[in-house]
């Protein structure tokens, strides 16, 4: 009876071991690329051990290359910033923009503090006329500060989702009946072509003056300014979505086409089943074009409108003037940038959960 050899039983397990660690890698570099952090996988990997030198050059060009132009552009910024002048004075270098962060971040957590002792002292004012039997005489008084660069930061967020759904629940059908049928597209193509390219600053003042004239209540659900930012990105974002959901559709295999037409399937079906799973990968390409589109019309909208939001906070500081302004306009060019990147990442996370497609 041949004995078993405990070095290779242990060499085995190890084995396998490692074999199931660089599983678990595999599976997250999908999650890591949906982040944006498709240096992590190669880290992983030259920390188990998978062939160093071929991870370390994914490293150097994932991560370190990164890493280096961002260096090279903060040491170029910080050295022509001094030199430009404007009325406001110097640019501002990184380490400016960097300090109006933070005073920014001190300021709302001071205004977040004065909004709740004003919530709490209407609280136990309403509480008084309770316990003195005096209730009919309870008001519920709405805080009047001003909004913190956060606050401003989450109505810009919920009005682009909000512009981007109701333009998402537009394009995709209409999108769909243009894939369909060749009458459908041709009656869509020119209103597309004319409506395509008109700026944002062409559709504010239309929607302006509709949504005031039909819109007339004072108590509804959502505020008139809101509702003229969000309309106005719908009318910009849409198109992305509608052409390649149009393109999506229409480029089905016509063999499951014909498939369809043998099996009799009626037209709910044949969407369901068919044309969505099939044109899902360009669907979300058009959505994710459609957000990033309706992220920046916002900004602007916000702005010539002066309506709640990061586009107002810009408008509002560079007519303020003051010695900050210009830093404070800086930080918000880059919570711009940043909250369009993480709105795509969102899109692309979606795109992974309900497609296959490697697009990125």
């Amino acid at each position: 009876m041949t004995a078993i050899d405990p070095s290779q039983i242990d060499a085995e397990a190890r084995e396998a071991k490692r074999a199931r660690l660089f599983t678990r890698i595999n599976a997250a570099d999908k999650w890591f690329q949906v982040l944006g952090l498709s240096w992590a996988t190669p880290v992983l990997k030259a920390a188990a051990g998978d062939n160093p030198r071929a991870q370390m050059a994914e490293i150097w060009r994932l991560l370190v290359v990164p890493l280096l132009a961002i260096a090279a552009f903060l040491m170029l910024w910080s050295t022509l910033a001094p030199k430009i002048q404007t009325s406001l004075g110097a640019v501002p270098g990184p380490a400016q923009v960097w300090s109006e962060m933070v005073n920014l971040h001190e300021d709302a957590q001071a205004k977040a503090e004065k909004r709740d002792r004003f919530e709490l002292m209407v609280e136990k004012r309403n509480q008084k006329l309770i316990d003195a039997g005096r209730a009919d005489e309870v008001k519920q008084v709405a805080y009047t500060g001003a909004p913190s660069y956060y606050q401003q930061i989450w109505t810009s967020i919920q009005t682009v989702f909000f512009g981007f759904l109701i333009a998402t629940a537009v394009a995709v059908p209409l999108g769909i009946a243009a894939g369909l049928s060749p009458t459908a597209n041709a009656a869509l193509n020119p209103l597309i072509q004319i409506f395509k390219p008109v700026s944002p600053l062409a559709w504010l003042p239309i929607v302006t003056m509709v949504v005031s004239a039909v819109y007339v209540t004072n108590d509804g659900w959502f505020a008139k300014s809101f509702l003229i930012s969000a309309i106005t990105v719908t009318l910009c974002s849409l198109w992305p979505t509608l052409i390649n959901t149009a393109l999506g559709v229409a480029s089905i295999d016509k063999d499951l086409v014909n498939v369809s037409k043998v099996l009799k399937m009626n037209t709910y079906t044949k969407i369901t089943k068919l044309v969505l799973p099939s044109a899902l990968p360009l669907i979300f390409t058009g959505l994710r074009l459609s957000l990033g589109v309706g992220w920046m019309v916002l900004i602007a909208a916000e702005m010539l409108a002066q309506n709640p939001g990061l586009g107002k906070f810009v408008w509002d500081e560079f007519q303020n003037g003051s010695s900050s302004s210009l830093a404070k306009i800086m930080v918000a060019v880059f919570t711009i940038g940043i909250i369009g990147f993480l709105l795509d990442r969102v899109m692309y996370a979606l795109q992974s959960l309900f497609t296959f497609t490697n697009n990125r």
